[in-house]
Formats: C-alpha cells, sequence, structure tokens
C-alpha cells in the first residue's frame, strides 16, 4: 500500500510540474516582453533620449530613434511615439518633430506651450516642412527603413524642450508607459534606462559634445501584437510539375470576405481615385477578393535545372487596393542561399543571425528601380530571378528541398502551404512541364 500511494504521490507531483511548465510556456509565447524573432534576434527599435542642456525649469532634449531591425522597416504613414509624464511636466517646444494635441493649456498666460498632454503622442514632421522647423534626420513622415537595408535611413531625431521638470540630475524623473506604433500596433517597449552620457559630433562632425544625462528605451516587435492573422501567403510551383500549389483558403483570416471587391467592382473605381491624398492616417485596407484574403502574395517558382546550377524565379503581388509599400523586404529562408550567385533585378544582402549558417538573405528593390511595390491592379507586382550554384552534398528536387523554410514580408511571416501540397517529381520523365505562359498567368492574376 505504500509502494503505490508513493507511486500516485509522484504521479501527482509530475503532472503539477507538467501543469506548471505549460502555464510558464504559455506566458513566455504570449508574455510582449518575450518578443523574439529566430531570424533576426537582436532586432529592436532603441529610443535614446539626450538632455543637452538645463533651462530655468527644465531642459533641453535630443530624442533619436534607431531602427536596428535587420529586414523590418517603419513604412508610411510612420511612426508614433508616446509616453507619460512622470510628474507634471510640458512640452515647451520642438524641432524637428510635433505632438498631435496640445492639450489644455489654460493655465499659462504669457507663452503657451507646444503641448500639456501628461500623456503626448510625437510623430514626425513630413518632407517639405519649414527650415526653421526641421532637425537632423528628421521630416521625412515617421518612415524608416530597415538597418539591413540603409543604416542612414533608419534612424530619425527631434529637439524638445522640456518645463515643470527637474533642472539637474538628480531631479530629473525618467518619463514611463512608452509606446510605440511603426505605424500599427506589435511593438512593446521597456521601461527607460538611465545610460553612460552619449558624446554627439556637431553637424560638422568638427566638435564632439557631451549630453547632461541620457537614458535609453528598447522596443521590440510581436507579429501577434500586431495582428492575429497574417498579412501575406506563399504559393508555389516548378518546371517539374503541372500543379501550382496555392495559398492555403483563408490563410489570411476569411473576417474580410464581406468588405473585399471585385476588379471590376464599381466602388474599387470610386475608392481608388480618393485615397491618394496624403494623409497621416493609415487607410483601411481595401483589398481584391481571393480565397486567401491576404495583402501580399509571394510566389516561388522553380524554373531551371542545369548541371552546377538552378533558378528560381520570384514574384510578390500586391492585392490591396489601398496601400503601396516603399522600401520593401522579402527575407527568404532556404539551405541553399550559401550559394547565390547571381540576383537579377532585385538587391539581396545575406542575413547571418547565427554566424555559422548561412541559410537566409534579405531582397529588396533596386532604388528608382523596383523598390516601389504598387497597389493592387496592373502594376501591381515585381519580380526577379534568383541563380545559386549546386552543392552536390546537398542538392536534391526531393521531398520539397527546392522550395524555401520560412518567406517573410515586410517583417511579417507568410502563411506557407502545408508540405504535402507541394509540387512532387512526375513518376515518368516524359511527362509535359506546364508552360510559361501558364506560369506567368497564375503568378499576375489571382484565380478564384
Amino acid at each position: 500500500m505504500e509502494s503505490d500511494s508513493g507511486k500516485q504521490q509522484q504521479k501527482d507531483t509530475f503532472g503539477c510540474f507538467k501543469l506548471v511548465a505549460l502555464i510558464a510556456l504559455c506566458f513566455v509565447l504570449v508574455s510582449p516582453a518575450e518578443s523574439f524573432d529566430p531570424l533576426d534576434p537582436t532586432g529592436n527599435v532603441t529610443i535614446r533620449w539626450d538632455i543637452m542642456s538645463w533651462t530655468s525649469d527644465g531642459y533641453l532634449a535630443t530624442v533619436t530613434l534607431f531602427n536596428f531591425q535587420l529586414y523590418r522597416n517603419i513604412m508610411n504613414p510612420g511612426w508614433t511615439l508616446g509616453w507619460t509624464w512622470a510628474k507634471k511636466e510640458i512640452i515647451w517646444a520642438m524641432m524637428g518633430a510635433q505632438a498631435t494635441e496640445q492639450g489644455n493649456c489654460a493655465k499659462f498666460k504669457l507663452k503657451i506651450p507646444h503641448s500639456c498632454k501628461r500623456d503626448p503622442q510625437v510623430v514626425d514632421l513630413l518632407p517639405g516642412a519649414p527650415f526653421n522647423m526641421q532637425f537632423t534626420n528628421c521630416c521625412r513622415g515617421g518612415v524608416l527603413t530597415s538597418w539591413g537595408q540603409n543604416p542612414s535611413g533608419a534612424v530619425s531625431s527631434f529637439q524638445i524642450g522640456v518645463g515643470l521638470s527637474g533642472t539637474s540630475n538628480k531631479t530629473v524623473k525618467l518619463p514611463k508607459n512608452f509606446k510605440l506604433l511603426g505605424p500599427g500596433p506589435g511593438y512593446s517597449c521597456g521601461p527607460a534606462k538611465v545610460v553612460p552620457s552619449t558624446a554627439i559630433l556637431t553637424d560638422d562632425r568638427r566638435r564632439k559634445m557631451q549630453a547632461l544625462m541620457s537614458w535609453n528605451v528598447t522596443c521590440t516587435y510581436s507579429q501577434f501584437l500586431a495582428s492575429k492573422n497574417p498579412s501575406c501567403c506563399v504559393s508555389l510551383s516548378s518546371f517539374y510539375s503541372d500543379k501550382i500549389t496555392g495559398c492555403p483558403p483563408c490563410a489570411c483570416g476569411c473576417q474580410n470576405n464581406d468588405t473585399c471587391v471585385t476588379k471590376d467592382s464599381k466602388i474599387l473605381q470610386e475608392n481608388v481615385t480618393s485615397t491618394h491624398r496624403k494623409s497621416d492616417i493609415t487607410p483601411k485596407p481595401l483589398l481584391q477578393c481571393t480565397h486567401h484574403l491576404c495583402h501580399v502574395r509571394v510566389h516561388w517558382h522553380l524554373k531551371d535545372n542545369y548541371q552546377d546550377y538552378w533558378r528560381v524565379k520570384i514574384a510578390i503581388i500586391n492585392f490591396n487596393y489601398r496601400l503601396n509599400f516603399t522600401d520593401w523586404s522579402l527575407v527568404v529562408q532556404h539551405p541553399n542561399l550559401n550559394n547565390v550567385t547571381q540576383v537579377y533585378s532585385f538587391e539581396y544582402m545575406p542575413l547571418l543571425p547565427y554566424e555559422s549558417i548561412n541559410d537566409t538573405g534579405m531582397f529588396y528593390g533596386l532604388k528608382y528601380y523596383n523598390d516601389l511595390l504598387m497597389e493592387a491592379g496592373p502594376k501591381g507586382n515585381v519580380q526577379s530571378e534568383v541563380l545559386m550554384k549546386k552543392d552536390k552534398n546537398t542538392f536534391t528536387l526531393k521531398q520539397g528541398w527546392a522550395f524555401p523554410r520560412r518567406v517573410y514580408f515586410n517583417g511579417d511571416e507568410c502563411m506557407l502551404p502545408p508540405p504535402d501540397s507541394y509540387p512532387m517529381l512526375p513518376n515518368s520523365a516524359h511527362k509535359p512541364p506546364p508552360t510559361i505562359t501558364f506560369i506567368t498567368t497564375y503568378v499576375l492574376r489571382e484565380r478564384s
């Protein structure tokens, strides 16, 4: 009896341990603070706050946003940065950015502050802002390229004059509850932390100035927080099979099937003509009706198999009639990307999140040629071909090896078809391959 009782107690203990472990795992997966991207493990947006001088009732500071993410950019209408003041601070003036609301400044008689909100939200100025309002690295409408694509375009700065705060390192209180929209949800920010004072070069780069006090805020991205559904999907085809594997049905959720439009819809014509206005508000998506209801589809076509090389054609198709993608990026994980020989009409950069493994790369558009993916329609696609050298020890066309393991568009992971639906090698070598015209028709026109 004692032995049975001991065994039962062990079972109960083990069951409790499994339950605790499962709950802990759920917290890790869901917690915004644990946002982790395996292809960009150190990627983040860092906000650096440097106090450059003290004023009679506060300080003058430079705030800089660094997009240290390798392939995730912040596109139009740009970033929005918010926080909560620790005391009763106000913003006297700003250069290079502006608060979206002034708030209640009725108690100020002589000089009216720029913003009296306890929880202000700040946005970048638009291109063409008056010269006396500009600041270094400002005025791009909040658009930030990824660090891997263009480090010089991944930085944004503004100057802020703060009042009713402390006037020394001991009396200044750090703002709290930082929030970053880029441009939509998805980012979660940690608390502000005091760091060693920053040394900043002047515009002529001949003098170095030391900040009086500095603190950093780190924000990380989670696709789970951004949306419960993916925004893109992947379709596949190959020269050796007449089967085209499309995106899975409802790959991006079918909750929008009542608001999608067909190509010949009258609503489409009315809405498209009214969405080209410059606005700081993200327009609601107007998607073409498809069986997957994704904003973007990436098509991977295994085109040719030579003796020493093999060739892939990549096409990216936009199905959103109200959104184009500037400085788009496509990240692909595939074991043969360590032998990329030539990329024909995209730029290419290997990504090495783990230095010993070279199986991930980023594709992006050529400047002034195809770096803009237009809204849905005849011009809403970009295409390229990639030539890769065969590694005789690993190369194979069996078991779906030639198709990507992961695909990200603009930083969001795309839905791949189930592996058992991939185009399979034919039993007979005489089976006629699909024609180029047939493949091109599928890539450029969605079939319901």
